[in-house]
């Protein structure tokens, strides 16, 4: 992260904006106080493909089965640690 004073000129802006460009965050201070922030825009984001990642990914058969009581004791008792 770049911090800068308020630009006095053209020629100082156009730095902070080769720097964003850069993919560097810029806050600009007015006597000493942040006052803005400027970011490089966030690429698109690539349109999801259904079934993409198919068979990348399994799910244990026992995925839903309960806890076992000593994992599931100290949400049900947070204070009784020794149920």
């Amino acid at each position: 992260m770049y911090s800068v004073e308020i630009p006095e000129n053209q020629a100082e802006f156009a730095e902070l904006l080769r720097r964003v460009k850069l993919g560097e965050e810029v806050i600009i201070s007015s006597s000493g106080v942040p006052v803005a922030r400027i970011v490089p825009i966030a690429e698109k984001a690539l349109t999801r493909i259904p079934g993409l990642d198919r068979g990348k990914v399994t799910i244990a058969p026992d995925f839903d089965a309960p806890l076992p009581d000593d994992v599931l004791n100290p949400f049900i008792n947070p204070t009784n640690e020794d149920e």
